[in-house]
């Protein structure tokens, strides 16, 4: 701390007003367009990004890598896959040797990619029709891991057929099932799914399963 100013706060408002900035421009009454990153993630996060957004926590500038890419077009414009009547809109980072490169923050090295990271990749080498892509994984200490990937026909399909679910979901108003993952915890919208987050680290076997008071669910 240097002086009596809080500089945490100073440094966390500016990673939060960049992101806002890089975050994809996602038209929340326009459910015939379905941007790729809805529907890798969870589709009920997607869901209330859309109906009752809140705002997320960010915690460090390597999460705006993608976005700080995107936003200066190494890649290519964003580029749409027609679904029937839908339109699902998808961008690169990075383009080279006319093989896909998406970067992604990592905490620490991987062993294998994230299943979101590789269907989003996956789905950009249709949308743009390439054959090969790259997913770079990058830690807080500038240590570099990557994976290759070469494009599947059925993991294609598998988005497609979530492209229709959140297209019906959004029309008819309805929450998507839960998708329970390692995400949920830093999650947002853990508390419309769970139980309220607690500070103490002791719970009852009634809070664990979910069993709490009311006002705690």
């Amino acid at each position: 701390m240097m002086g009596d100013r809080d500089f945490r706060t100073t440094i966390k408002s500016a990673v939060d007003s960049i992101g806002k900035e890089l975050e994809i421009d996602i038209n929340s009454k326009d459910f015939q367009t379905i941007h790729l990153q809805e529907v890798v993630q969870c589709l009920r996060r997607s869901y209330y990004d859309r109906i009752e957004p809140e705002e997320i926590e960010r915690r460090g500038f390597n999460e705006l890598l993608s976005g700080l890419l995107r936003k200066l077009q190494y890649g290519s414009e964003p580029k749409n896959f027609e679904v029937d009547d839908i339109k699902l809109k998808g961008q690169i980072d990075m383009l080279v040797d006319d093989s896909i490169l998406l970067f992604r923050a990592a905490p620490d090295e991987l062993e294998d990619p994230l299943a979101t990271d590789v269907l989003y990749l996956n789905a950009c080498m249709w949308i743009y029709d390439k054959e090969d892509g790259v997913i770079v994984y990058i830690t807080g200490d500038r240590k570099e891991t990557t994976f290759s990937l070469t494009r599947n026909k059925k993991m294609f399909e598998e988005v497609i057929r979530r492209v229709r679910v959140l297209n019906d979901l959004l029309k008819e108003q309805k929450t998507p099932i839960l998708e329970p993952s390692m995400e949920c915890s830093d999650c947002q919208y853990y508390e419309k799914c769970f139980m309220k987050k607690k500070n103490s680290k002791q719970l009852s076997l009634a809070e664990m399963m979910g069993l709490g008071k009311k006002d705690e669910i």
